[in-house]
């Protein structure tokens, strides 16, 4: 603990506003720009199939680099990697603005991911480190977490907003004024520890880590134009996987592993974290045919598109805050997860019934308000159990790593049925279109034909979730006798300390081990 930490800053709550405005500005920037992509896809010329990298570029260098960034914040201290990570964002986004092809805008949104790696795990360690009284602690916690987690709906609206009333460009712009407003509060109003001398990164798990996600999402990618069984997709898919493998042998032997291995080594942990994954991967997918649905084809302004999503959000609160909190000290976790994934999926079947001429109220707003509620009731008992019981020396990690399977499970999602949509709208549209007089309603009919059957994969997705939750997570609730295959808590013997995941509301809602007094 340095010098002077156990008196309060007088300034610590300003120095909260400045911390959550930094996260706001990361959580949201994932969603801010589905608003905008068919109107960046018009502007930039973008085809079906490239569209995706949009997105996937974020949240992959994010996904991919952000177990690194916890390091490189240790390494150089939090305070300053905190401002450098805030002012490479606003380069960044400044750059993805001014984007004239495509190509330029998928780097510059994997540089907003890159500084996102960097930017989030010092925000968090900041947070932390300004907040030593465990009940302002717990407070502050409550407030970045409600500012985080209502990032995706302000994402929505002030990317109709932004798209409607000026331009899709300002979508990124806006994260400059944003990113300097923080810069200069962080100069003024935090403090910190200098970094650690002897903390190591590791670069080739990086290196191996991050490249094997990009084979395997550049595969999928190239999937849509090429056929799954062109030689480069299936070359791509090959040399992910073998990365992926090297990176696992990798972090048995480097010094300082990105990924200590010992933290997916507890069964409930581990299904936590492919459960978090694999339920991503069908909620990202959404987002992306939702947004083209709404404004392409059910003709949404992109403020009405944006206001369109609130249901889902709120249902997402609804699931977390008031039912998950509420009986988590009650149940198992995956009396739970399981539900919330049979929720989740049944929301994706209803949408598998839309048509051209689907009426949003009757028809979509059942099945996001379903997939909303289903999503909450898993989310919570997901970081609640994953991030709970761990060794100190090992939270942070823990956190990172729940946060990173969402950020891949994102980035694997968009590009898989983002894949699987557009192959299947051009199946349908060669298969139907006779003469150039039926395009208007030819192609209309086979893009949605397209998005339904890649909602059909995401519903089995997310069942596979489910069924990861109820055979992995045997997790009992707490004050539960012991029994056969209880695993709640990791093998470390030091004992429970707070999870720093600030967007979890694992933070403001632990679960007490029961096998403690």
């Amino acid at each position: 603990m340095p010098p002077g930490a156990e008196v309060a800053d007088p300034r610590r709550w300003w120095g909260l506003v400045v911390i959550a405005l930094a996260q706001l500005m990361v959580v949201l920037d994932a969603t801010i720009v589905n608003i905008a992509l068919p109107s960046a896809q018009h502007a930039l010329g973008m085809s079906d199939g490239s569209r995706q990298w949009v997105i996937t570029a974020y949240t992959l260098a994010f996904g991919g680099l952000l177990l690194l960034g916890g390091r490189i914040a240790d390494l150089v201290g939090r305070k300053r990697t905190f401002v450098t990570g805030l002012i490479g964002f606003a380069a960044a986004s400044a750059l993805g603005g001014a984007a004239t092809s495509p190509g330029m805008l998928f780097g510059a949104r994997a540089l907003q991911g890159a500084f996102a790696a960097v930017l989030a795990p010092s925000a968090l360690s900041l947070l932390t480190t300004t907040f030593t009284d465990p009940r302002e602690r717990g407070k502050a916690f409550g407030i970045y977490g409600a500012l985080a987690g209502s990032g995706s709906a302000i994402g929505f609206i002030v990317g109709g907003l932004l798209t409607e009333y000026l331009n899709w460009r300002w979508c990124l712009y806006v994260n400059v004024p944003i990113a300097a407003l923080a810069v200069l509060g962080a100069l003024a109003l935090l403090r910190d520890r200098p970094g650690h001398g002897g903390a190591r990164l590791d670069i080739p798990g990086a290196a191996l880590g991050c490249g094997g996600l990009v084979a395997i999402v550049y595969g999928f990618s190239e999937a849509e134009p090429r056929g799954w069984t062109d030689p480069l997709v299936l070359a791509l898919f090959a040399a992910g996987v073998t990365l992926l493998v090297a990176f696992v042998w990798w972090q048995t032997r480097a010094p300082s592993p990105l990924l200590p291995l010992h933290i997916l080594g507890d069964r409930d942990r581990a299904g936590c974290v492919l459960t978090m994954m694999l339920a991503v991967i069908g909620m990202f997918g959404l987002f992306l045919f939702m947004t083209y649905y709404l404004q392409v084809i059910l003709g949404y302004s992109p403020v009405r598109a944006g206001l369109a999503f609130l249901p889902l959000t709120a249902a997402i609160v609804v699931g977390s805050t008031q039912i998950s909190a509420r009986l988590l000290s009650h149940v198992a976790p995956r009396t739970l997860m399981v539900p919330g994934m049979l929720l989740a999926a049944s929301g994706l079947l209803l949408l598998t019934r839309m048509t051209v001429h689907s009426s949003y109220s009757a028809e979509i707003l059942p099945a996001l308000l379903l997939m909303g509620l289903g999503m909450g009731l898993t989310f919570m008992p997901v970081f609640a159990t994953a991030t709970s019981g761990v060794a100190p020396r090992d939270s942070g990690v823990t956190s990172a790593t729940v946060n990173t399977a969402q950020q891949v499970g994102g980035s694997i999602g968009t590009a898989l049925l983002n894949t699987v949509a557009t192959t299947s709208s051009a199946a349908y549209i060669t298969a139907h279109l006779r003469s150039p007089s039926e395009k208007a309603t030819v192609i209309p009919a086979g893009v949605v034909h397209g998005y339904t059957v890649a909602i059909w994969w995401a519903a089995g997705v997310m069942l596979l979730a489910g069924l990861v939750a109820g055979l992995m997570v045997t997790a009992r609730a707490p004050g539960t006798a012991h029994g056969p295959g209880h695993r709640y808590r990791s093998r470390s013997a030091d004992p429970p300390g707070p999870a720093p995941d600030g967007a979890s509301v694992a933070s403001r809602h632990p679960v007490r081990d029961p096998r403690q007094p």
